[in-house]
């Protein structure tokens, strides 16, 4: 016998920038079968162009509708004649910023699961609305708030706008990904402009969302300098690394300022992690986008084993970040996408608070990277030791501040 029937929903999504580049909002709304609004969502993102917005937007709605119900059917609808004609599959995406976002949100649900449809702007007033609100919020550097919030009844949807519980938020009650930045430096495709955040100093715009990015201690593996990511052996610490977690802790709580401290899913950054949570008197919340890049074939080799082993795989990893280690691992710029993601999130649920990341080498460099606006080859040009902290800061207009870089002195 055939299973129950999917819940269909329809996610309405627009993304706006005042500039083009410029300050740049979305917003999204996820409508039951019968038109009522299950949950809206918004967010400023900083200075981007109308592309990256309006594809902020899609995956905004996507997410909000997963949460709601991951087996549903979705039909999305928008007026941007790219984006939609892009996730059809009908148009190519040239530029590979643009790719990466068509990427993340292909990745919400199954293929096959969602349609596309094109629709005049008129017709999206809700998601247009929410998008400048969003914008406006932006501008007097706050986020946007649901409770506040006046884009339905704006829009004037009438009956077909009736919220299913006042109020609602994208997924069970919590805002879906406001607070969202594109890793920044993506050019759009209608004008070739670079969607970075503007250089240089704005108004005051409050306190800033802190990550303390904390490298894990040593493992056995570390002063041998063998690879090791997450398709290895996930080692514990060693003795020398158990020091430097304890070292590291002291530092913390010394500063005071650590309101929540956030892990990588393995074991030597856990039990870094756990070692500051001790001290600070926290709870561990795991991120599994923290985790270390899988270096494939080369976890547990050394450097020179990789040369003699995989001298053609290992010259083309050195030369572009692009390129996976042998046997299936995991590329840099697939590591800057899913740290992107969760970097994302993490400001999202944190925001104007001080947190503590205990992740690995290639996540803090990328954090590092994407914050100064820097190229994908700028990775090679970081060294960071275990237990180093690191800090960077993020404002609520998009901008982020790097205001430490691998400090040791804890373990001197």
């Amino acid at each position: 016998m055939p299973g129950p029937a999917r819940r269909a929903f329809t996610v309405e999504a627009d993304g706006g920038s005042r500039g083009n580049p410029g300050p740049a909002g979305y917003g999204a709304v996820v409508r039951d079968a019968d038109g009522a609004v299950l949950a809206e969502d918004a967010a400023y993102v900083g200075v981007a162009s109308n592309n990256v917005a309006e594809y902020r937007g899609l995956i905004a709605g996507l997410r909000a509708a997963r949460g709601l119900d991951p087996d549903a059917e979705v039909r999305v609808r928008m007026d941007s004649k790219l984006v939609v004609e892009q996730m059809s599959g009908r148009w190519k995406i040239k530029h590979p910023g643009m790719r990466e976002l068509a990427a993340e949100a292909r990745e919400v649900f199954p293929p096959g699961r969602v349609s596309y449809e094109w629709i005049p702007r008129e017709k999206n007033k809700h998601a247009d609305r929410l998008a400048n609100e969003a914008m406006d919020a932006g501008r007097r550097g706050e986020q946007w708030s649901a409770e506040t919030s006046r884009a339905e009844l704006d829009a004037g949807t009438g009956g077909a706008g009736t919220r299913a519980g006042a109020g609602a938020r994208a997924g069970d009650g919590v805002r879906g990904e406001g607070g969202v930045r594109g890793e920044g430096g993506v050019r759009t495709e209608e004008t070739g402009k670079s969607a970075a955040p503007a250089v240089g100093w704005g108004t005051d715009l409050g306190a800033p969302t802190t990550f303390l990015l904390l490298r894990h201690g040593e493992t056995a593996l570390t002063p041998q300098k063998r690879f090791s990511g997450t398709g290895g052996s996930d080692p514990e610490l060693s003795a020398a690394g158990r020091g430097q977690a304890a070292a590291a802790a002291g530092l913390l709580a010394a500063r005071g300022t650590v309101q929540a401290v956030v892990s990588s899913p393995l074991r030597r950054c856990r039990e870094t992690a756990e070692a500051a949570a001790g001290r600070l008197g926290l709870d561990i919340r795991v991120e599994d986008g923290l985790r270390e890049a899988d270096f494939g074939a080369w976890e547990g080799l050394t450097f020179a084993e990789v040369r003699e082993r995989h001298p053609e795989d290992l010259a083309a990893w050195l030369r572009s970040t692009k390129s996976a280690p042998s046997g299936g691992g995991e590329s840099f710029a697939e590591v800057s996408r899913r740290v992107a993601v969760a970097r994302d999130r993490l400001l999202a649920r944190y925001a104007r608070r001080t947190v503590l990341l205990v992740t690995h080498v290639t996540p803090i460099k990328t954090l590092v990277r994407l914050a100064l606006g820097a190229p994908p080859e700028s990775l090679y040009r970081m060294e960071l030791s275990p237990a180093g902290v690191s800090e960077v800061a993020y404002y609520a207009d998009g901008h982020a501040s790097v205001r430490l870089l691998n400090d040791t002195s804890h373990l001197r």
